[in-house]
C-alpha cells in the first residue's frame, strides 16, 4: 500500500463521528471551516450546532444582524471570522443567488476564504481535486518526508503545498484530504505523536531519524504586544454605561466598559490624576472598588485588565458610551473578558 491508501484506511478505523462528515452541503462545511480555524474541534462543536441551528441556510446567515453573530461568537476568539462571515453570506447572496458555492474558483473569491479554506470546501462538498493544507497536513509532510524548510515562510508554504499535491489521491480527494487532517490531529499530534502505532511509521523521516520533537519548523518572528486597559464601571439605577468599540482594534464593534489605555500599569493614585480621567470624570473622581489586574491572552497580544467601580457623579459622556439597561446586557456582544466580570458584579 503507498502513503494515501494507509491513511484512508487508518482513518476508516479511527475518524471522529463529526457533524460536518455527514453532507456534501458547501455552506455547512464552509461553517465548520470558519468555526475551526485557530480552534479546537472541541470548543468549536457548540459554536457550529448553535450557528447551524440558529440559520439553517446561507439566506438565513445573509439576514442576520452583526450584533447577533457576534453574540452567538462570544467567547470563540478571533472575532474578525464571526463578521467576515456575515460578509461572506452576503456576497454568496448576492453573486451566487444564495446558493453556496463548492467550487475552488468561485470560494477563493469569498470573504474571509482563503487558499485552505477553498480547497476543503470544493473538496469536501464536490469532491474537487484540490489539496488541503492546514497546520494538521503541515506537520505530517515535515516528518513524513523530513522537510525542515519553515511552515511559516514564503518558500515553506509553496514546497508544503507542491508536497501536498503530489501525495493527493486524485480519485478520492475528499477522503483523502479528511485522512490527512485527521492523522495530524489524532495520532501525529504536536506533542507525544503515536508512533508506535502509525501505520506509516516505517518510511517516516522523523520516526527513523529521532526528528518528532524538531518538526515541523516554524519561524519565530511575531512579538507580543503588552497593553494596559483601565476599565470603569458606572452604574446609574438600573443602567451600565457601556463602550461600543470601533473597527480599528481589537472586539471590533462589539461593547465593553468605557476604558482608558496607558503605557503601564499605573498606581491607582496615578492613573487618577492622568489628564484623559480628569477630563473624562473630573478632579474628584470618587472610587467605590479596585478588581486585582487580570491577564487576558490574545494571539499577538497580551492585555492587562483592572475594572475601577466609581461613585455616580457628573461624567462627560462620549460619543460612542451608552445606558444600557441591565436585563438588556444579555443581547450584546461581549468580550469574554467583560462578560465574566460583569456577570460576576452582577450576580
Amino acid at each position: 500500500m503507498n502513503f494515501s491508501d494507509e491513511l484512508v484506511n487508518w482513518y476508516a478505523q479511527n475518524k471522529r463521528d463529526l457533524p460536518w462528515r455527514h453532507t456534501t452541503d458547501a455552506y455547512i462545511i464552509w461553517l465548520s471551516e470558519i468555526i475551526l480555524q485557530q480552534t479546537r474541534v472541541e470548543q468549536g462543536l457548540p459554536y457550529f450546532y448553535r450557528f447551524a441551528e440558529k440559520y439553517p441556510t446561507v439566506s438565513d446567515f445573509a439576514a442576520a444582524d452583526e450584533n447577533e453573530i457576534l453574540k452567538l461568537w462570544q467567547g470563540l476568539g478571533y472575532y474578525s471570522r464571526g463578521r467576515n462571515m456575515l460578509k461572506t453570506a452576503l456576497m454568496v447572496k448576492e453573486l451566487y443567488g444564495g446558493k453556496f458555492p463548492n467550487k475552488y474558483d468561485d470560494l477563493i473569491k469569498l470573504k474571509g476564504v482563503g487558499e485552505y479554506t477553498a480547497a476543503a470546501i470544493a473538496s469536501f462538498s464536490s469532491n474537487e481535486a484540490k489539496a488541503v493544507v492546514d497546520g494538521n497536513v503541515y506537520r505530517v509532510l515535515a516528518r513524513y518526508l523530513g522537510i525542515f524548510e519553515p511552515i511559516n515562510s514564503t518558500s515553506g508554504k509553496k514546497l508544503f503545498q507542491t508536497a501536498a499535491n503530489d501525495f493527493l489521491n486524485k480519485k478520492i480527494p475528499a477522503l483523502h484530504n479528511q485522512a490527512m487532517m485527521e492523522f495530524g490531529a489524532m495520532l501525529c499530534k504536536p506533542k507525544n505523536p503515536a508512533c508506535g502505532i502509525c501505520p506509516v511509521r516505517t518510511g517516516c523521516y522523523a520516526f527513523t531519524h529521532n526528528a518528532t520533537t524538531s518538526l515541523p519548523v516554524k519561524l519565530k518572528t511575531i512579538k507580543v504586544k503588552q497593553r494596559f486597559f483601565n476599565y470603569f464601571l458606572f452604574v446609574d439605577n438600573n443602567r451600565i454605561l457601556m463602550n461600543k468599540r470601533d473597527e480599528r482594534d481589537i472586539w471590533a464593534n462589539m461593547y465593553d466598559l468605557p476604558m482608558i489605555e496607558t503605557e503601564s500599569l499605573l498606581p491607582i493614585n496615578d492613573l487618577l490624576t492622568h489628564p484623559e480621567p480628569v477630563n473624562l470624570f473630573g478632579n474628584d473622581l470618587q472610587i467605590a472598588a479596585v478588581s486585582n489586574v487580570k491577564k487576558h491572552v490574545l494571539t499577538h497580544q497580551q492585555l492587562f485588565i483592572r475594572f475601577i467601580t466609581i461613585v455616580k457623579q457628573p461624567i462627560r459622556i462620549k460619543p460612542n458610551w451608552v445606558f444600557i439597561k441591565v436585563e438588556n446586557l444579555q443581547s450584546l456582544p461581549l468580550p469574554k473578558v467583560i462578560f465574566i466580570f460583569l456577570d460576576n458584579f452582577l450576580n
